[in-house]
């Protein structure tokens, strides 16, 4: 079993045990989307609030995400990612309830989002874009639930890793493409991926380059193509993330 099979197996049982919750006010902010189109010189960022991962283990597990999330939106990030899987990546909803009431820009809830109750959590805790993977999901799942989040005023992150994954998600039509350069399955990272489907974007989407950046020079090879990067684990990993952030918001 790989890993997208585990995730998702351990997914259905808390699914499962999840309580029905009542549908909140949205939290006011700006269109992630939106803003983007409005500021096309350079790459924006998604700062990523990651305590650990399958692949890399424990990254920080010590953070307190409520400064780091600030720390992030002074630095001039245009959203904001908090990871809400406990057991494979030991977050948890209540991080992204803490973050939200704290900074004022968009917030990603970063999990693996199969059920309908698993979107209104994420609003309800303060979540204004959520993420539904297409390798996650069946093609008429993966439609229901972009149905639901949007009637839900949600912006949604669609992730693919593959052409004939890109191809399902433009034909939603998702305003918001991410293309993770990492490979759910192995967990292997290889920018390549980002680079051979930048050739077969076909939309006005957003698209977004997720996983494996560091460095300003990394960013440059898909400047082109890609309007924003989701970066996790190198600003987890920073003493001081306004600096790290500042370098990879290169101009397009």
């Amino acid at each position: 079993m790989d890993f997208l099979d585990k995730i998702i197996s351990e997914k259905e049982i808390e699914v499962n045990q999840m309580p029905e919750e009542q549908i909140l006010p949205l939290r006011k902010t700006y269109s992630f989307y939106q803003f983007v189109k409005e500021h096309p010189e350079k790459i924006h960022i998604i700062g990523e609030v990651k305590r650990a991962s399958p692949s890399k283990g424990d990254i920080n597990l010590e953070v307190n995400v409520v400064e780091q999330a600030k720390d992030y939106q002074q630095a001039g990030v245009s959203a904001i990612s908090v990871l809400t899987d406990t057991v494979f990546f030991k977050g948890s909803i209540e991080d992204l309830k803490q973050v939200t009431k704290e900074v004022d820009i968009p917030v990603l809830c970063k999990d693996f989002i199969i059920d309908k109750k698993q979107l209104i959590r994420a609003r309800n805790a303060g979540a204004t874009i959520v993420l539904l993977i297409v390798a996650a999901l069946t093609k008429e799942k993966l439609a229901e639930l972009y149905k639901i989040a949007t009637s839900l005023d949600l912006e949604v992150l669609v992730e693919v890793h593959d052409e004939i994954e890109l191809t399902i998600a433009e034909a939603l039509p998702a305003k918001l493409i991410g293309v993770n350069n990492r490979n759910l399955k192995t967990f292997d990272v290889s920018l390549s991926v980002s680079q051979k489907l930048a050739q077969k974007q076909q939309t006005q989407a957003v698209y977004i380059s997720e996983s494996g950046f560091s460095t300003s020079k990394q960013v440059k090879l898909i400047k082109e193509n890609y309007q924003a990067v989701l970066v996790g684990e190198s600003l987890m990993r920073q003493g001081n993330p306004k600096e790290k952030v500042q370098e990879l918001q290169v101009q397009r």
